[in-house]
C-alpha cells in the first residue's frame, strides 16, 4: 500500500499523535528511525510501519509506503530518516527495588536523559508525576535512544506512592543543596527512591516532608547549579558502585 497524499485520513490520523491529547485518546505515539522502530518491536508494541518509497528495514513486520511529501509532513525531524512506526503506549506496572521517581520535570530531554542513565545504571522502576511532561512526548522518546523500551515505567500520583513505598519499608532520598549530606557519605540501601525535582522549584515541600534522607553533589562554587539530567546521571553512577 502506498499513501500519496497528506488529505489522507489514515495520514491524519497519525500527524494527530504528535498531539498528547490524541496520544492518549488513541494510546498510542510515534517513532522515527530505524533504531527506534526495531526497539518498539522486538518489545512488542509496534503497531503500523511507514517507510518512504525506496526504504526498507529488515523486520518481519507488515510494511507500508509513503511518498517524500506524506513523509515530510509527517515527520517532526528536519531530515527524516524515512521510516515512521506507530506503537501502543507501554503497560507496566511493577516496582523494583531501585527506584527514581520525578517530580514536575518539565523538560524532555532532561526526561529523556533520566531514562537512559536508569537503564545504564541498572534502576529498576521509573516513577513519574502526573505533573510531569508526557513520557511519550517524540523529543523524549528520541532522548531516551530507545531505553524507552528497556525501563520499567510508571505514571501515577507520586505523593500516594511514595507514601506506599515508605510503609513498605524503602528509603527515601531527595537533593537537597542545604540541608543534604555529601553523595560520598550517603549510607546505600537495598530498597530505594531517589527522589528528582522540577528544573526551576526543586522537589515539593509535601515530597520532602516524606523523605528519610537527603543528598547533594559536591560541585566546584563557581557553578551554581547542575541540570537535572546530569545530576541524576552522577547520582544513579555513585549508587551503583
Amino acid at each position: 500500500m502506498l499513501y500519496t497524499s497528506i488529505e489522507n485520513k489514515k495520514i491524519k490520523q497519525i500527524k494527530k499523535l504528535y498531539q498528547k491529547k490524541y496520544r492518549d485518546l488513541e494510546n498510542s505515539f510515534i517513532v522515527e528511525g530505524e533504531h527506534l522502530v526495531i526497539e518498539a518491536y522486538k518489545n512488542g508494541v509496534l503497531k503500523e510501519l511507514y517507510l518512504e518509497q525506496g526504504k526498507n528495514i529488515n523486520i518481519d513486520f507488515e510494511k507500508k509506503y509513503i511518498s517524500t511529501n506524506v513523509l515530510k509532513y509527517l515527520s517532526n525531524l528536519e531530515t527524516s530518516p524515512g521510516i515512521i512506526g506507530v506503537c501502543k503506549k507501554i503497560d507496566k506496572n511493577e516496582i523494583g527495588n531501585k527506584i527514581v521517581a520525578l517530580d514536575g520535570i518539565q523538560d524532555p530531554g532532561n526526561l529523556g536523559t533520566i531514562i537512559r542513565s536508569c537503564v545504564a545504571f541498572n534502576i529498576d522502576t521509573l516513577i513519574i508525576s502526573n505533573n510531569t511532561v508526557d513520557l511519550y512526548n517524540d523529543k523524549t522518546i528520541r532522548a531516551s535512544q530507545g531505553m524507552i523500551f528497556a525501563l520499567n515505567i510508571i505514571i501515577c500520583d507520586l505523593d500516594k506512592k511514595l507514601v506506599e513505598l515508605k510503609n513498605k519499608g524503602y528509603k527515601i532520598l531527595s537533593t537537597n543543596v542545604t540541608s543534604g549530606k555529601s553523595l560520598k557519605n550517603i549510607e546505600k540501601s537495598e530498597k530505594f527512591v531517589i527522589i528528582m525535582g522540577n528544573e526551576g522549584n526543586g522537589v515539593s515541600n509535601t515530597l520532602e516532608s516524606i523523605c528519610d534522607d537527603f543528598l547533594y553533589i559536591e560541585i566546584n562554587p563557581k557553578c551554581e547549579s547542575l541540570n537535572v539530567g546530569i545530576a541524576t546521571s552522577i547520582i544513579l553512577y555513585e549508587l551503583d558502585k
